[in-house]
């Protein structure tokens, strides 16, 4: 017989039973024995209090109603005993769920058992830990959501302020000559495009988040994808006073990928690299496989990130300081797009920064080559 099956509540209260009833049955045996010795002995009822207390029973009552009151009693004695650890258990679970109920959901069960109260107890642990968490999960969503509407509303205000100021100065006539006015409307131009920047970033933010974005994977060699990315900008680079390096490259890295998604997000590491690394005059691209990962480490050299920045890198609006700012041309939303894409996709990305240099490393799972190779990106 299976040991775990007789270990159960059932079985408990079987034992119990069983036990008590030969406990009883003993009682009754030997009770009965006494009687008929007191019984016998002519004398000994005469002269003391027992017998005398046997005898008038036993004329009043009945030896059988008297065995049996005795039987019941003892019954009922040590069931209680044999199945009180098991009402202790069900007592605690109770109190336990009384507490889960008024809203303690830290409260926790002891398991002391392995039968059906141990499993209930476990059970009711892991309900209330998954309700605790849900219940943080959600008070996270609600202040992310409170932030999120608080950085839109300050990103939206601070262009379209300025917008509105400069054509209000052309509206009512405030400028001196042509030359001023037409300065007031490049100025309010540019804010357009920001803010239409802004408006696109967080447009595409919330599908890629959302995970409402379709991918349409198929098999993309990254070595020649960023190769060609990295010449696409070659202009912006030569803007900024810096070239591009790339180390490794001499195998192919063929990953499962949406190329027209997956552009999306190193278009905006490429940008943060240029956007801060214009001091360092270089941004380099390392291409390598490590243990069965295609491996790619985008650097910028110059000011490092603070060590506490580091993990905030990828959330929304997150800035370090005054120089990471609206006014460097970043929406905030760069970092957490191109993290939420790169996810899509089955792959990680961290950043790392040390004595002026900073790497943004991605990490997809690689795949062998196709036999008909694909037109590459």
């Amino acid at each position: 017989m299976n040991s775990k099956w007789i270990n159960t509540v059932r079985w408990k209260f079987i034992y119990a039973f069983l036990l008590s009833g030969i406990l009883t049955a003993v009682i009754l045996y030997g009770a009965g024995k006494v009687g008929e010795t007191i019984l016998e002995n002519q004398q000994y009822p005469n002269y003391t209090i027992p017998g005398q207390v046997v005898r008038w029973l036993v004329n009043h009552i009945g030896s059988v109603p008297l065995m049996i009151a005795v039987g019941i009693i003892s019954f009922v004695l040590f069931f209680f005993l044999f199945t009180r650890k098991v009402m202790v258990v069900l007592d605690e679970i109770t109190a336990g769920i009384q507490e889960v109920a008024k809203g303690e959901l830290s409260h926790r069960i002891a398991v002391k058992t392995s039968d059906e109260f141990g499993v209930v107890a476990a059970s009711i642990n892991q309900m209330a830990e998954q309700l605790q968490r849900s219940l943080q999960e959600e008070r996270s969503a609600v202040a992310a959501k409170n932030d999120l509407i608080t950085g839109i509303s300050h990103d939206l205000r601070t262009p379209l302020t300025s917008i509105l100021g400069f054509l209000e100065y052309i509206e009512k006539d405030r400028y001196q000559d042509e030359l001023e006015m037409r300065y007031y409307v490049s100025i309010a131009y540019e804010k357009s495009l920001t803010l239409r920047k802004l408006i696109d970033d967080l447009f595409e933010y919330t599908r890629v988040s959302g995970g409402s974005l379709p991918l349409s994977l198929r098999p993309l060699n990254l070595t020649p994808f960023l190769m060609q990315l990295a010449e696409e900008f070659a202009p912006m680079l030569e803007e900024a006073g810096m070239t591009y390096t790339i180390v490794g490259g001499q195998e192919p890295l063929w990953i499962q990928a949406a190329p027209g998604e997956l552009v999306r997000a190193y278009e905006n590491l490429f940008s943060n690299a240029i956007r801060y690394g214009a001091t360092g005059k270089v941004m380099e691209i390392g291409l390598a496989l490590e243990e069965g990962e295609a491996v790619v480490r985008i650097s910028n050299y110059g000011e490092s990130i603070p060590a506490q920045d580091l993990p905030h890198l990828f959330e929304r609006f997150y800035r370090v300081d005054k120089s990471r700012s609206r006014d460097t041309g970043g929406t905030g939303l760069g970092l957490a797009i191109a993290k939420s894409m790169i996810e899509l996709h089955q792959g990680q990305i961290a950043a790392y920064s040390d004595q002026g240099r900073t790497d943004f490393v991605t990490r997809f799972p690689a795949i062998k080559p196709p036999v008909h190779t694909p037109l590459e990106e």
